[in-house]
């Protein structure tokens, strides 16, 4: 039984390496015996876990090691790689509308050129679609107060139509996270999609032997 202080670690299907649960994306069965994702580890029965990687959760599927892991014949739905995409987008937009509500971000240049000002920021987002100008413009912002525009994590992957959805205001272009539970929250939730859609440059076949195998779900 692990200590306080240590993580629990759980072995993946594909690559056989033992890793942090937040590494990984865990996956049960349905009652109708098909596959869904769990990305908050909450759902009930027994689970297998992959590394969080968009092609290794494909490898699972077109290699059948999921029925491998649950030991029994399972049904798996249309684009499940994907599927676990879109659900880890969906969890950061919704980290973004609770740090709204916990007044843990900001938008409008402005306010974010203020936010950097007064160091009180701890991430930075832009529309996917924002003009090079604006974008441009803060990270002039960023250098001037903290030295470097890499000083502040960079959130670039949604619409001005998604964010504008998810924080509940018309035409959000920019915005900085502040620091907070909240706005923490957004960078881990953003760190997870990116890391999970980046591709796994490890050979994935090349699991060792010796690895022990990691405690059951």
């Amino acid at each position: 039984m692990p200590r306080k202080s240590e993580q629990t670690t759980r072995q993946c299907l594909v690559t056989r390496d033992i890793l942090t649960k937040d590494e990984m994306i865990r996956f049960v069965l349905a009652p109708d015996d098909s596959v869904v994702p769990d990305l908050k580890m909450r759902l009930p029965g027994r689970g297998v876990w992959v590394t969080a990687r968009m092609e290794l959760v494909q490898q699972a599927a077109q290699k059948g090691l999921f029925a491998r892991g649950f030991k029994q014949k399972v049904t798996l739905p249309d684009r499940l790689a994907e599927l676990v995409a879109e659900q880890l987008e969906l969890g950061c937009l919704s980290a973004l509308s609770m740090a709204r509500k916990a007044g843990q971000i900001v938008t409008g240049f402005a306010k974010v050129e203020t936010a950097i000002a007064q160091g009180s920021a701890i991430g930075l987002i832009h529309a996917s679609d924002a003009a090079e100008d604006g974008q441009k413009k803060l990270a002039q912002v960023v250098r001037r107060h903290l030295g470097s525009d890499g000083e502040l994590p960079l959130v670039r992957r949604f619409s001005a139509e998604a964010l504008s959805t998810a924080l509940g205001q018309g035409n959000v272009v920019h915005g900085a996270l502040l620091a907070g539970s909240a706005g923490k929250a957004v960078r881990n939730q953003v760190a997870r999609l990116d890391a999970y859609l980046q591709p796994d440059i490890r050979d994935s076949d090349s699991g060792q032997d010796d690895r022990h195998a990691a405690d059951a779900s």
